[in-house]
This record gives C-alpha cells, structure tokens and sequence, in this order.
C-alpha cells in the first residue's frame, strides 16, 4: 500500500470511480449490479488506476442520503470480491463510521470523507484504529444545499482554515497526520468562478503539508464551459466533457495534484504521461 503513494519526482496517482449508486450524476444505474461494478472496477484496474474509489450514496448536488443499511448492501458485496480479486487499494466513499468500518473489515484500506468528519466524527477513530488513509474534503453545506447560492469572503482562506481544523480533528482522533489526505472539492458548495480559480491556485493548498486529491471527472462547472450557450447542460457523457475533464485535470496536475479522481482512467493515464513529461522535460 505504501509504495503505491506519491514520493518525490513520482506521477500523480489515478483514483477510479465506482458509483454502486442508482443515481450518481455520470453513471448512476450503471453499476448498480455487484459483479458488473466489480468487473468495471478489475478494468480501471488494468487499464492503470492505483485506487477504486467505490461509493454507495450520490452526492450530486441536490441528492438526497440513503440509509446505513442499504449503503452497505450495496457496497460491501462489491468490495469483497475485489479485495480478492485485484491488488489495487480501495478506498470507501463514505460519511458514515458503521459503512467505514464494515469497509475495512471487507479489503478497503482508504477512507473518503466528503465531510470531513463533520457528519460522523467516529470516522476518524475507525481510520486510527485501522491505520487506514484518510481523505477529508471541504465542502461548504450538505450535498442537499450546497449549491444554492455559495458564496465567500475570502475563498482559499475559508478553504484552508476548514481543512486545517478538519486535520487537527483527525490528528486529535488518533489519525497520523501523514496518513491524511485533502481535497479542496470541486463543485461542492462552489460557483463555476470559484472551482476555475482553485484550479489555477491550486498550489496554495501545499502549505497544509498534504497530498492534494481533486475531483473533477466530468462535473458542471466543466459542462457549462465546453456547452452550447443556447442549451441549459449537456449530457456528462458526451466525448467533449470527457475533453474537458482531461484539460481541467492536466491543469491540475501542472498546479500540484497528487491525486486525480476520474471516470476515465485510460484517458486519465495518457493525460498524466503527457503532462509528467512536460513538467520533467523528458519521457
């Protein structure tokens, strides 16, 4: 597991997405059945991603939680198969400590709070006690009323002094510092403006003295530049979000990403090798 994160002078780490989830904004319904999310997932796999990211709850702006009981029966079959079929670290996708737990109990080994403890503090502990990685993302509210008009007085002041107190919290918990990873989250509780300039300032975020993950694969703010200016939104699967999504993550990349969370890992993979050997000046 170790020697799957970043050291110095390495590549950006690629985190594939599995939503087990009927109605996540990109592939909801896709995965929905165990063994084709656990076959999707063996293809992230081999196609190159050094995490599978799976997820039982969407958090598409204006979503709705789901209970505890049915987040893990979605999960949990998913991850057992894989912890024995596949080598990759799993990460679990979660703000509830009792699907955290049954996760690592099943084969995942990260932990990926978009609350960043605010809606179960017991994550931490279970992270401590596991010794499992632990991601903590800003978010400004609730999937439910994140997007309903944010707005900021000082937009990476906020979003650091969040992190920062979500870090301390953790590290008070029993999570070792070195153990933990941030995400300044894109699209969650942000405008269009507000993603494009953490984005272009996304070394900022070095001072914390963490790796950096950002999730972007395919969200709106993307949408909204690539669409017709006549249309409202535009489907997430059509081939220029993907173009998109793959300039926004090479922009990420060149400005200090540690680790991308993406869709497409085949495409994510060519993009990366391509920016690694600008940023070094060689291949």
């Amino acid at each position: 597991m170790e020697g799957k994160f970043l050291k110095p002078g390495k590549k950006p780490l690629i985190m594939g997405i599995l939503n087990v989830t009927p109605d996540s904004f990109s592939d909801g319904g896709k995965f929905f059945d165990a063994e084709v999310a656990a076959a999707h997932a063996e293809k992230m796999a081999a196609d190159g991603a050094d995490i599978i990211d799976i997820g039982g709850e969407s958090t598409r702006p204006f979503s709705d939680s789901v209970s505890t009981d049915e987040e893990l029966r979605r999960v949990i079959p998913i991850i057992e198969k894989l912890a024995l079929r596949i080598p990759t670290p799993i990460s679990i996708d979660t703000t509830k400590s009792i699907v955290a737990q049954h996760a690592v109990d099943a084969g995942a080994t990260i932990i990926n709070d978009i609350s960043a403890l605010r809606m179960d503090p017991e994550i931490a502990h279970i992270a401590a006690e596991n010794d499992a990685r632990l991601i903590l993302m800003h978010m400004k509210g609730t999937p439910k009323n994140m997007q309903i008009s944010p707005t900021y007085t000082d937009l990476f002041g906020e979003i650091l002094s969040f992190l920062d107190k979500a870090v301390t919290s953790a590290v008070a918990k029993g999570v070792a510092k070195s153990r933990i990873i941030i995400d300044p989250g894109i699209g969650f509780g942000k405008t269009v403006q507000h993603n494009l300039m953490i984005l272009k300032d996304l070394d900022r975020f070095k001072t914390l003295g963490l790796q950096i993950l950002i999730g972007l694969s395919r969200k709106a703010f993307i949408r909204k530049i690539v669409k017709p200016r006549d249309m409202k939104d535009i489907d997430p699967l059509l081939p220029i979000v993907e173009t998109g999504t793959q300039a926004a993550i090479a922009a990420a990349v060149m400005n200090g990403a540690d680790i991308v969370r993406v869709h497409d890992v085949a495409g994510t993979c060519a993009t990366i090798k391509v920016i690694c050997a600008i940023i070094n000046g060689e291949y």
